[in-house]
């Protein structure tokens, strides 16, 4: 990322911030587990369209999300997305070329965030994870970064036109190191994820519940 370009995004993340503090008190939690350098392979489960934005809000490093192709079709969004560092996917083929984007940039340091529930919940529930990432990580020799995004459900479900307030609260697991990604099956790996990510989400339902 150029010195201009960080610039912007440090900008748009600014902003961003003030307005999910202001409509849904986001709170970022456990941001001192996330690696301050190499390539990071960040997973997160899907509540909302406000995801990619509260994952931006909370990441300590610029990041490379990857979007679904519908998301570029419209031009003044596509020139967005692509000036924040988004990169298009093919959901549901096998998108070799966005594999390949995807290994280049984790092995040359970059941050990648992935939603391998790959749709959005519809009950607010964490779903069964893809194997991909897991794959993906041990290909690039990175390591995988759980996050649980808590309360967007609710803010904006899938069933509405628009978000409406309630507190969101995102946190960071406990990083799969390099050596054991590449040790498992990709499938155990993800499944192993996916249950440290439910974990975090009763935690955070709970004191979302207590209004802490």
């Amino acid at each position: 990322m150029s010195g201009l370009q960080r610039v912007w995004y440090t900008l748009v993340q600014q902003v961003a911030r003030v307005v999910c503090v202001l409509a849904f008190g986001l709170r970022v939690e456990h941001r001192d587990r996330f690696p301050k350098k190499g390539g990071v392979l960040v997973v997160a489960n899907h509540q909302s369209f406000l995801d990619p934005i509260l994952v931006a809000v909370g990441m300590p490093r610029p990041f490379n999300p990857m979007a679904r192709d519908s998301l570029f079709r419209f031009a003044p969004f596509r020139w967005l997305i692509r000036s924040l560092g988004a990169f298009p996917v093919r959901r549901g083929t096998a998108d070799l070329n966005a594999v390949r984007g995807t290994l280049r940039r984790l092995r040359k340091g970059a941050v990648i965030l992935m939603f391998p529930e790959a749709t959005r919940t519809r009950d607010g529930s964490i779903g069964p994870l893809q194997g991909g990432p897991a794959t993906i990580a041990a290909r690039a020799g990175v390591p995988i970064l759980p996050m649980v995004i808590e309360g967007a459900f609710e803010a904006w479900p899938r069933t509405h036109l628009l978000p409406r307030p309630h507190p969101i609260r995102v946190a960071y697991g406990k990083a799969v190191r390099v050596e054991n990604v590449a040790a498992t099956d990709p499938k155990e790996t993800m499944a192993a994820v996916r249950r440290q990510m439910v974990d975090i989400q009763k935690e955070l339902r709970r004191r979302l519940r207590a209004g802490a």
